[in-house]
């Protein structure tokens, strides 16, 4: 998908949430992105979130603390992620558009800063972010949903010669960033049904377009588990300190 595409999609889905499909997740990899956040992070801390999307997740997992700022591309999610603000009563957050690889933030500003399945520079980061500074990224890896692209054919990543998560970790070593470590994520999410699975699916960038019925179906029927369907998630972690 371009990021034009991705624009457009995310404008659409502004108003949109993953609750709504009833998804239970076991992850298998001790790796708790907002944990690490927790324990990085004081009161004195500033903090970006790259990639808000609606903010539900600075609202529910940030920790409180002197500044948290959350940007996204898309204008109509940021729409959203100020109305939840509002209902939250949270205080010393702000939200507001910006392109990921433009960014127009003070240099050495940020104690950390947070990425989650968005696109990121780097270079830019590392001059937004203080001496000592921490960058956290959590993004989807090319073997995502990997069973499911491959009876496909197709999906989000599918073709890349390089998995995302070894671009970004090499684009943080030559950023100049120190202990950095990448670390991948397992998870197992399970959909209570077949219209719940295809809805899903209908409304995320894994695939660009429902395979046909067979193969999806066939898909359906290897990962059934007492009456739930079966989707094996891959995604990446990555923390660095500038």
């Amino acid at each position: 998908m371009s990021r034009d595409n991705y624009f457009d999609y995310y404008e659409k889905m502004a108003h949109w949430s993953f609750d709504e499909y009833d998804c239970h997740e076991e992850c298998l990899t001790d790796w708790d992105l907002y944990k690490i956040l927790r324990s990085l992070a004081t009161k004195e801390s500033r903090i970006l979130d790259l990639g808000t999307a609606g903010g539900e997740k600075v609202l529910s997992e940030f920790p409180e603390c002197a500044e948290i700022l959350g940007t996204d591309y898309s204008p109509h999610m940021i729409e959203t992620a100020r109305a939840n603000l509002t209902k939250s009563g949270r205080k010393n957050i702000s939200f507001r558009v910006m392109d990921n690889l433009k960014m127009d933030v003070p240099d050495e500003h940020f104690d950390i800063i947070v990425a989650r399945h968005t696109c990121t520079d780097a270079a830019q980061i590392y001059r937004a972010l203080k001496p000592g500074g921490y960058l956290l990224i959590r993004g989807v890896d090319k073997y995502d949903c990997w069973e499911l692209k491959l009876a496909a054919g197709y999906g989000q990543g599918f073709d890349d010669p390089v998995p995302v998560s070894v671009i970004d970790f090499e684009s943080i070593l030559a950023a100049g960033f120190a202990d950095a470590e990448m670390v991948p994520i397992h998870t197992r999410e399970y959909y209570r049904d077949r219209e719940t699975f295809r809805g899903f699916l209908g409304a995320v960038p894994i695939l660009d377009h429902l395979p046909e019925g067979s193969i999806l179906e066939g898909y359906i029927a290897r990962n059934t588990f007492a009456g739930r369907i079966r989707l094996i998630r891959r995604y990446y972690g990555i923390t660095a300190r500038k």
